[in-house]
């Protein structure tokens, strides 16, 4: 996957490692981000959920990654999305996976997937000018919660005509459907049988029964040999660190048996795993100290100059600790919110 490396076990890893996969983005976003962007992984689940049809056509061995986001700002802490193009009897088509997040399914879920291949056209059309046709886009929705997916899957659903009229007029409505794995009514044994990489399956796993997890160590007991293959895979020790950092990122385990569990798997899978729960615990100190600074600092600037601004407020939560501590000094001697803050 595109991005810094991460350093291998026994080296010291650097708190930025961490801090983008657990502060900057949403743990489900980063995980799904770092194992299914790499396109020999989504090549795997891409098999295991597409019509067979559909991907006797797709050359999924040239599946490659494209940049860019199309989720719509506001839903981001619901839904993350992939972009790949692959392609299918000699011509460029288009994969876009999105994965739901939330366990109540989007009932606008079909507009917004149609408003998103749109954007691919838009984006497409802009750097390929004159063109007159456009590329398949192949539009599949991972749901991961415990819930099973109860929304519709097709925009005409979404329209708001009696049935006898929708059955009239079905040719000059608009149908666009997509594709659903449903991760909710796909049972342990099922995800086995797919035929997925090692990161690929215990991603999806992951996802599945990681989030609020309190047994989450047992559960992974029966997946010890899983975990192992990542590791034993070229770069593996990238991948793994993902996945601890989300374990302890969204499930509740005891820290106790989280470590039991990966010491089985060895002296680097528990070093990893010591590693990266350290790492966290610091960040959330840090987090949390400077939180409290922030906090202290806005009661202060508050008592001395009337409530403050949201242009103030939001510069103080999004200051650095040092940054805090020089403002907190200047706050005795000025005379104006400027002159704390400039």
């Amino acid at each position: 996957m595109c991005g810094a490396q991460r350093p291998v076990v026994g080296q010291s890893m650097p708190a930025r490692t961490l801090t983008t996969m657990s502060s900057q983005q949403g743990p489900h976003d980063a995980v799904f981000r770092r194992i299914l962007g790499e396109p020999a992984n989504a090549a795997t689940q891409l098999r295991a959920t597409l019509p067979a049809t559909m991907v006797a056509r797709l050359d999924l061995d040239q599946l490659a990654r494209v940049s860019g986001s199309f989720v719509d700002a506001s839903l981001r802490w619901r839904h993350s999305d992939l972009l790949f193009t692959v392609p299918v009897d000699g011509h460029e088509a288009f994969i876009y996976i999105l994965v739901e997040h939330q366990s109540s399914a989007d009932p606008l879920m079909p507009f917004r997937m149609l408003r998103y291949v749109v954007q691919i056209w838009d984006r497409y059309l802009a750097g390929h000018p004159g063109v007159t046709r456009l590329p398949a886009v192949i539009p599949l929705v991972v749901h991961h919660n415990r819930n099973p997916w109860t929304g519709p899957t097709d925009v005409l659903d979404l329209l708001d005509v009696d049935s006898d009229i929708a059955d009239a007029a079905r040719e000059n409505l608009p149908r666009f459907r997509f594709l659903l794995d449903d991760l909710a009514v796909l049972d342990e044994q099922a995800l086995r049988s797919r035929p997925l990489t090692p990161p690929a399956r215990m991603t999806l796993l992951l996802l599945k029964i990681a989030a609020g997890n309190a047994r989450l160590a047992d559960d992974l007991r029966p997946w010890t040999d899983e975990l192992r293959a990542i590791l034993e895979r070229s770069g593996g020790i990238d991948d793994f660190i993902a996945l601890l950092t989300y374990i302890e990122t969204v499930g509740e385990a005891p820290v106790d048996e989280l470590h039991d569990l990966f010491a089985q798997l060895g002296p680097d899978a528990e070093e990893a795993y010591v590693t990266t729960a350290d790492m966290l615990r610091a960040e959330g100190r840090t987090k949390g100290r400077a939180e409290g600074r922030a906090e202290a600092l806005i009661q202060q600037l508050t008592l001395k100059f009337g409530p403050l601004p949201q242009t103030a407020l939001d510069a103080i939560h999004a200051a650095s600790t040092e940054q805090l501590e020089i403002w907190t000094a200047r706050v005795l001697t000025a005379d104006t919110l400027d002159q704390v803050l400039h």
